[in-house]
């Protein structure tokens, strides 16, 4: 038996209805890589399936074949497709962390009251020398 991705189980609850657990080579297995948290957040971005992925998340500590089971079984046929959400690693507010010694969410909030001017300046007061920043100059030569 292959691997089970997250993304099998999210395509069996949410179209082919397929039981991944039962009748496979060996079902200990698929119910090990069932990823209750990202199943749960790839159901979270439908009206639909939120409840359910909710509800599951409140019931964190069931075992892994019943959650699967209750998506499964209650939630209806249909083919769900979204852009996963990712958090973005801004440059810009890594910048101002260090600079003003800020948290991640303190730089975040204050990032909209620089410009990009000032970003700069201070890109260049942290730029730190080295072989990599003579490269970048010299176009990689030594």
């Amino acid at each position: 038996m292959s691997s089970l991705s997250p993304f099998d189980f999210i395509n069996a609850i949410s179209q082919s209805k397929e039981n991944l657990m039962v009748g496979t080579d060996n079902d200990d297995l698929a119910e090990k890589e069932y990823n209750a948290y990202i199943v749960n957040k790839g159901l979270s971005y439908f009206p639909d399936t939120i409840f359910h992925a909710n509800e599951m998340n409140s019931r964190h500590l069931l075992d892994n074949k019943p959650q699967f089971l209750y998506l499964l079984n209650t939630i209806r046929s249909r083919k769900r497709y979204s852009k996963w959400f990712k958090n973005e690693k801004v440059e810009d507010i890594n910048v101002i962390s260090e600079c003003f010694g800020y948290s991640y969410a303190k730089a975040k909030q204050v990032q909209n009251l620089l410009t990009s001017d000032q970003l700069k300046i201070m890109r260049q007061k942290l730029e730190k020398g080295g072989l990599k920043t003579k490269e970048k100059k010299n176009g990689g030569e030594h």
